[in-house]
């Protein structure tokens, strides 16, 4: 019998997924113990790889952290990146709410490994904030601008208003601990979890939307 030699989608499918990995094992570790803290023979270990082949996709622990810091970014703001002009200020705005609130639920950990970084004055990420953040920010602020000038949002700063969502949704990752114990419930709670974001839903858009506009 003629063995099966793998394809180059297979084995570039096989090699991402190794990647992916162990950029979840670092993520684990790091958010735990830290950059210094976390070390890649351990990191190499939960990956369920040898730490010659983690150093030949990521060459030193700093890209590694680097790299996850760059994932999390990414998946932190694809919900902002979803919102258009062609939207209404409401239905944009409550669904950035639940997929945040959502965010903070399944990927509590990416949301306090970057918050820790944020906390150190963002070293290894000021650039890309500077750079492709700023970018994203001020094109949804126009986005804002525009409901505001056909009335269907109330004047806002719209950096303030974007920082607000930021801060509130992610609260329940960062301080999920906290929460829990004055709550007694987590986001794993599906009866919380809907309280949550009802919540947020209202407080937010209550002091966002026309009288005309609300329900």
């Amino acid at each position: 019998m003629t063995p099966i030699t793998p394809t180059a989608p297979d084995r570039a499918a096989a090699s991402e997924a190794r990647k992916q990995r162990i950029r979840d094992a670092a993520l684990s570790l790091f958010s735990q113990f830290g950059l210094r803290g976390a070390s890649l023979d351990a990191i190499a270990d939960q990956a369920g790889v040898s730490k010659t082949n983690l150093l030949y996709y990521f060459p030193s622990k700093k890209k590694l952290y680097i790299s996850v810091l760059q994932q999390i970014l990414y998946t932190w703001l694809e919900p902002i990146r979803a919102i258009d002009a062609e939207q209404s200020p409401e239905a944009a705005i409550s669904h950035y709410i639940r997929i945040k609130v959502e965010l903070s639920r399944d990927h509590a950990q990416a949301s306090r490994l970057f918050c820790l970084e944020m906390i150190q004055g963002a070293p290894l990420l000021k650039e890309e904030l500077q750079r492709d953040l700023r970018a994203l920010v001020e094109e949804k602020s126009k986005v804002i601008e525009g409901w505001i000038a056909s009335g269907s949002l109330l004047p806002v700063d719209p950096h303030h208003l974007i920082y607000l969502l930021w801060g509130t949704t992610q609260h329940y990752a960062d301080f999920a601990v906290q929460i829990e114990a004055i709550s007694g419930k987590t986001l794993a709670d599906p009866e919380f979890f809907e309280t949550t974001i009802n919540n947020i839903q209202r407080i937010v858009l209550g002091g966002l939307l026309p009288r005309s506009n609300e329900a």
